[in-house]
């Protein structure tokens, strides 16, 4: 009875340790044609982020690169699966260094089913 006492109180402060991390919404963007570019512009009163993610809604979306512009001037290429079917979000993705603001987010990307009349929309997240 004691181990498992202390065994229950041991994963909880495990749980308690655990930073939270605040999702925030920082934009979306709609596939229009074959293949688009699109930027979602992020002002800096939104924050610091150290991390992303993007989710993808009414149908999947072709992922050819992913570059997050930060407010320093620098940028990061994302790494991302190629394929992304709606419903679906992409892992969470640690930005490098400490957190920065997002100036913006440039997607290139491509319909990834054409039987699907909707317009695909990517919705991207940012981790504070």
């Amino acid at each position: 009875m004691k181990t498992l006492a202390t065994l229950l109180i041991g994963m909880s402060l495990v749980a308690v340790a655990q930073p939270r991390r605040e999702r925030v919404v920082l934009g979306e963007a709609h596939v229009d044609g074959a293949a688009d570019h699109d930027r979602i512009v992020v002002t800096a009163a939104r924050g610091e982020y150290r991390a992303i993610q993007f989710r993808v809604e009414n149908s999947a979306i072709d992922f050819d690169r992913v570059v997050v512009h930060f407010g320093n001037g620098t940028s990061e290429r994302i790494a991302l699966r190629h394929k992304i079917r709606a419903g679906e979000e992409t892992r969470v993705v640690d930005l490098p260094g400490d957190r920065r603001v997002i100036e913006s987010i440039e997607f290139w990307y491509a319909r990834g089913n054409w039987r699907n009349p909707e317009r695909p929309k990517v919705v991207a997240f940012g981790f504070r």
